[in-house]
């Protein structure tokens, strides 16, 4: 057994101790706390604590450590919420960056509105389970501390389709959303959709009010639309569109998008999705939405249409991973707000850096390739004003933020 003191939390949520210069992984532990284990590959799975710190508290949930959805339930809010911006600024600082980082806006307990779960069927039924952490074993759930209540609440009528979906030797995966309409979902890997089962999806969605269930893709029954609303406007998105985590999250992105667009005329939003960003921000402005999902575009563009009130807004579709917008084609935009995936946008990013748009809204899901993107952006002449960090994955080492971007 080893004794190591625990001096900081990794990138991932992991306790990190420095052992003979080298560092040290410990799962469940908290900053100054000593600890005892078995160290294999750089990493002490089963930590025994020796000595507690007050930053430690009780998690809330049963299923803590077992269910592999939250790694850091037992380190005090505040505390996590401060690693979250310590995130930004090493990886800001990696690229020689540094700026104003505002205070994190966290999203609370029990206010994710979307969940992908495992379905399994047993001898004497069916149960709803995540993967073990590292593993292929799934943990049965009766319960989730970071879910809203309304999927929870479905959860008898979750466990009735993996009856229906699941063979005794197969898995199902069961992607829930809430929506303005009740629970969207969407049943994947299942059994052959038979006249005998899709009866019976019917009647399950009827009874427990579902608004849509898609089996393998396709739409079984729309009882009511699965609309969600951006701003002022009503859409209903495609299945297995992106969408916010969070409600709360996604109302700081908006308005923090919302601040630095302030003053714009006509703005380019950059992987728009279903318009998220962009229909409220068409509350003052004008906006190009640019998306390579059409489905996605036709929903953003109908859910304008029918809403009053709004500025022009027009959709391309466009990859702009392959297709960036070129300089001209930059010129009649006063703002870009851009929100790219995980990997970043480095052509469009580079595109941008010789542009002559005065702001720049950038929405990143990961503090790596943000910093990698504003290192460009910066050394093409604009200014990083300020990084607001928002926190929508409670207890996981994930983050978003928003900065701004400004060029005189």
């Amino acid at each position: 057994m080893t004794e190591i003191q625990i001096e900081k939390l990794g990138a991932k949520g992991d306790g990190v101790a420095i052992l003979d210069g080298t560092e040290v992984f410990a799962p469940y532990t908290v900053p100054g706390e000593r600890v005892e284990g078995e160290i294999q590959g750089g990493r002490m799975e089963k930590p025994r604590i020796l000595e507690p710190v007050p930053l430690r508290v009780k998690a809330p949930c049963s299923h803590f450590k077992t269910c592999g959805g939250c790694l850091t339930q037992h380190i005090d809010p505040a505390f996590l919420a401060d690693w979250k911006q310590e995130l930004v600024r090493d990886a800001l600082a990696k690229q020689g960056l540094s700026t104003e980082l505002r205070p994190t806006i966290s999203s609370p307990p029990q206010s994710r509105r979307r969940a992908v779960f495992t379905g399994k069927r047993t001898k004497n039924g069916a149960f709803l389970g995540f993967h073990a952490r590292g593993t292929s074993l799934v943990i049965p759930i009766n319960q989730c501390m970071l879910l809203q209540p309304e999927i929870t609440a479905g959860f008898d009528g979750l466990i009735k389709l993996v009856q229906l979906a699941a063979s005794r030797k197969s898995e199902v995966r069961i992607a829930v959303t809430t929506s303005l309409g009740g629970l969207d979902i969407s049943v994947d890997d299942a059994l052959p959709l038979e006249n005998a089962i899709q009866s019976q999806v019917v009647k399950i969605t009827h009874d427990h009010g579902f608004s849509r269930v898609f089996w393998n893709g396709e739409i079984i029954l729309e009882r009511s639309a699965a609309q969600q609303k951006f701003g002022t406007a009503l859409v209903t998105p495609p299945n297995g569109s992106f969408l916010q985590a969070t409600h709360e999250g996604e109302t700081a992105l908006v308005k923090t998008v919302q601040e630095i667009v302030t003053k714009a005329k006509i703005a380019a939003d950059l992987f728009s999705g279903c318009g998220t960003l962009t229909l409220p921000i068409a509350q003052t402005a004008e906006v190009a939405a640019f998306e390579s999902d059409g489905p996605m575009l036709a929903a953003l563009d109908k859910g304008w249409r029918e809403t009053t009130g709004l500025k022009k807004v027009s959709t391309a579709t466009r990859d702009l991973f392959r297709n960036p917008l070129r300089l001209d084609e930059l010129k009649p935009f006063d703002t870009v707000i851009i929100d790219p995936p995980r990997a970043g946008a480095r052509a469009q990013v580079e595109m941008l850096a010789q542009s002559a748009v005065k702001a720049i809204a950038f929405v990143s899901c990961n503090p790596a390739t943000f910093a990698r993107d504003a290192r460009v952006l910066v050394d093409g002449g604009y200014t990083l004003d300020w990084v607001q960090t928002i926190d929508q994955f409670l207890w996981s080492s994930h983050c978003e933020l928003v900065a701004q971007f400004s060029r005189k």
